[in-house]
C-alpha cells in the first residue's frame, strides 16, 4: 500500500472528554494495523460541557504545527481528570512533556491564532451531523462513539477493506 491510499480516518474528538481517550484505543490499533496507509486525522468538536476543551484544542493545533501534535493529543487525553482541575497549567505542562515549545504554545493560547481552525472544525462537525464525541467519519460514514465504542473499529476495519478491495 502507498501512503494515504485508503480513505481518511477523522476522529472528531473533544480533548477533555473521557470518551476519546477510550477511543484513542482504537484509534492506535487502526495506526498499528494499516500504518502510514491509512490517514488519521483529529478534528476538533470540543463540548460546552468541558470547559477546557476548546483551549485544548487550539493547544494541539499548536502541537500539531511545532510536528507534535499526536503525541501532544494522547497526553491530554491520558489526563482528562487534570484538565479538569488544573485547565490551561496542565496544557502547558503536557507541551513541556511532549517536547513543544511551551511558549509557543501558551502565545498561541492567549493571541488565538488557531481559533479559526478549531472553529471551522466546529462548524464543519455540525453540518456533517456530529452531535458528541468521539465520533469518526471514514469513507463517508458517519459512526457515533457517544454512546457506545462497541462494534466501531469493526465497521471502520470494515470500511477500509471495501476501498481496498478492486
Amino acid at each position: 500500500m502507498i501512503d494515504g491510499s485508503l480513505p481518511r480516518l477523522e476522529f472528531w474528538c473533544d480533548l477533555q472528554c473521557p470518551d476519546c481517550r477510550t477511543a484513542l484505543d482504537d484509534v492506535r490499533a487502526l495506526r498499528a494495523q494499516y500504518g502510514e496507509a491509512l490517514p488519521v486525522e483529529v478534528r476538533h468538536f470540543p463540548l460546552e460541557k468541558h470547559k477546557h476543551a476548546y483551549a485544548a484544542a487550539e493547544a494541539a493545533e499548536e502541537a500539531f504545527a511545532q510536528g507534535l501534535g499526536w503525541p501532544f493529543v494522547e497526553a491530554v487525553l491520558a489526563r482528562v481528570e487534570e484538565l479538569d482541575a488544573g485547565g490551561q497549567q496542565v496544557l502547558l505542562e503536557v507541551a513541556r512533556e511532549v517536547g513543544a515549545d511551551v511558549e509557543e504554545v501558551d502565545t498561541a493560547l492567549i493571541d488565538g491564532r488557531h481559533m479559526l481552525t478549531v472553529d471551522s472544525d466546529q462548524a464543519e462537525g455540525k453540518a456533517i451531523g456530529v452531535k458528541g464525541t468521539p465520533t469518526y467519519v471514514i469513507g463517508g460514514k458517519r459512526l457515533d462513539g457517544g454512546q457506545s465504542q462497541e462494534g466501531l473499529r469493526e465497521e471502520i476495519i470494515a470500511v477500509i477493506e471495501a476501498a481496498k478491495a478492486p
